[in-house]
């Protein structure tokens, strides 16, 4: 320490130093696979992440970190820190010509987050700060005076990486609707035929291109980078590849969308705070609810976003090279899909086994089905925690743009009518027309089978009678259009691809004008379809779960894989001790 004092009477450059920074060592890399994706990725940010940005690039500053302060220069220009409502600002020292420094003196240990939804937490804090830093005055002021290459450097290290973090998830979906707009209007069979009639080589590679770019592999390279410098190439190579069979690329793409989440909608609406992840050394099973509620707006709807894209491409697009040549071209976009609806349950300690599952099942439902009330917190209702999902969409700006953002949507309908057997080669408007008055008819058969139990009590026997009717004149119309017309069955489930993203488009946009829609009377009508909504989407992610929790082996080998072997053993050795609960036959 008495080493690292005396940097403050060192010659730094123009400016004497402000700030002394030291390096971390993470000392919770051991707990388990994820604990260990941090640990090495903070090691390469806080060792060699921090010198370079040092020296020669000098745009260090305060993360946050065990930094030493010139007490005497930061009090009498204005104080340690911004108050801020929402963030802490700390650029202060930089602004007011201080000079953040780096040395190696010592270290610090500390200890990282070890959990998934502890890690998720702190990056959509972190994430949820940039977006705010994008829109202040501080970095404005930043990039007016710094050099062009400080600049460049500056952006490069803060706002400038979650903004490629974005940038890289938008490009993904600018990707899949294209090639979904391709495959809908028939554009991508007409241009690849006559691509072939021409031998034009280059117009058939571009579009059969392979989009590699949103696997989030990519974010680990100044990590390795760091395993070089630090263990030498060697080590760097094994523990690199030892990391990708702990699925680390699954991780990497699964924060990837975080980042990529919590910085647009700050972008979009304001509104960071301070998330409080307990740095507390957490290995232990998350409930289903518990996962779900917090990736349910920020991944689930996301990576089911994806695959509606890709089944859309799979069922409609050409591709001359047959089914090898789609997987070559969407397998990308398949890995990180299915990375956004399974990692929190991949990397869940116990995820996998059947007597917790059949308790996750009981506690989702309960979550889902329980209406709440005055004081009912998200975590117990479900009704609670979609009020809090809305409450960042404040402003009118704010909800004019999740209209636009919603509007994505209505695509899928659009298309998939044009390409149903029962409209033949008839392309006029009044087929699109038509598609949404099946629409309004199972939204209100939907109302009908939904009507509140409550408000119907005194006509029980007329309400029943009135839903049977309801579904057998359903279920003939139905038949009889298949038998009587060009109706086929795969026609049907063409209709319900189109009809489920339609459907949520408008849920989006009337939970974005929420106000509206209470003075007009149709919100707890748009609260019913929402809960239908989440609740499918429920059964979607828990089903493949619920059926690998059913082979023993499949969580002993997670267990094996995420864990080290001290917790490999003490989790079974759980699973023993639990052998009393009424569960365990099931």
């Amino acid at each position: 320490m008495r080493n690292l004092l005396e940097e403050f009477h060192q010659d730094h450059g123009i400016r004497p130093a402000t700030i002394l920074g030291v390096r971390e060592h993470v000392f919770t890399g051991s707990v388990s696979s994820l604990a260990s994706f941090m640990s090495n990725q903070e090691t390469s940010f806080v060792t060699l992440g921090q010198r370079v940005l040092a020296n020669p690039l000098k745009v260090r500053m305060h993360y946050g970190h065990p930094d030493v302060f010139d007490r005497v220069f930061h009090i009498t220009r204005g104080g340690i820190s911004k108050a801020s409502r929402v963030i802490n600002i700390r650029f202060n020292s930089t602004l007011r010509q201080g000079n953040v420094t780096h040395h190696e003196y010592i270290q610090v240990g500390k200890g990282r987050d070890v959990g998934l939804n502890q890690i998720s937490l702190f990056e959509g804090k972190v994430s949820g700060g940039n977006g705010e830093q994008v829109l202040s005055r501080d970095v404005y002021r930043l990039g007016q005076l710094f050099d062009f290459f400080r600049m460049m450097s500056f952006y490069f290290t803060t706002v400038g990486y979650y903004f490629c973090m974005m940038l890289t998830v938008l490009t993904v979906y600018i990707f899949l609707y294209g090639k979904a707009y391709l495959a809908l209007s028939g554009v991508g069979e007409a241009v690849e035929i006559r691509a072939l009639i021409t031998k034009n080589n280059a117009l058939s590679a571009a579009l059969n291109t392979q989009f590699l770019l949103q696997i989030g592999i990519f974010t680990a390279v100044p990590m390795v980078l760091g395993f070089i410098l630090e263990l030498g190439f060697l080590r760097a190579v094994v523990n690199f590849i030892t990391m990708q069979f702990q699925l680390c690329s699954v991780f990497f793409t699964f924060s990837l969308g975080t980042k990529s989440h919590y910085f647009g909608r700050t972008i979009l609406h304001g509104g960071a705070r301070y998330q409080a992840t307990g740095r507390g050394f957490v290995v232990r099973h998350i409930r289903f609810s518990e996962n779900y509620r917090l990736y349910s707006r920020s991944h689930f709807v996301k990576g089911l976003e994806v695959v509606l894209l890709l089944v859309v491409y799979l069922a409609y697009g050409y591709n001359d090279g047959g089914t090898l040549s789609y997987i070559l071209l969407t397998v990308s976009s398949w890995f990180m899909a299915l990375s956004w609806l399974f990692a929190p349950y991949l990397f869940n300690p116990s995820g996998f086994e059947w007597q917790k599952t059949v308790e996750d099942f009981r506690d989702w439902t309960n979550w889902l089905f329980y209406r709440g009330g005055i004081g009912v917190k998200g975590q117990e209702s479900w009704e609670a925690w979609w009020d809090e999902e809305l409450a960042h969409i404040r402003t009118l700006s704010g909800r004019i743009m999740e209209t636009i953002l919603s509007l994505r949507f209505f695509i899928f309908q659009y298309g998939v009518v044009y390409k149903l057997h029962i409209q033949g080669s008839n392309t006029s408007l009044s087929v699109y027309g038509f598609s949404w008055i099946v629409l309004a008819v199972l939204i209100i058969l939907f109302k009908v089978f939904t009507f509140s139990q409550k408000v119907s009590v005194n006509f029980q026997l007329l309400l029943r009678f009135i839903q049977g009717v309801s579904f057998m004149l359903a279920l003939a119309g139905l038949v009889i259009a298949v038998a009587l017309t060009d109706l086929s069955v795969s026609d049907v489930f063409a209709s319900i691809l189109a009809f489920i993203p339609t459907i949520w488009g408008i849920l989006s946009i009337a939970s974005a004008w929420k106000p509206v829609m209470k003075k007009m009377g149709l919100w707890k009508s748009i609260r019913s379809i929402g809960r239908l909504y989440d609740a499918g989407m429920g059964m979607l992610i828990f089903i493949p779960i619920a059926f690998l929790s059913w082979f023993p082996f499949v969580s002993t080998f997670q267990t094996r894989l995420m864990f080290n072997q001290a917790f490999s053993r003490g989790l079974e050795i759980s699973l023993i001790l639990a052998g009393n609960n009424p569960n365990s036959g099931i």
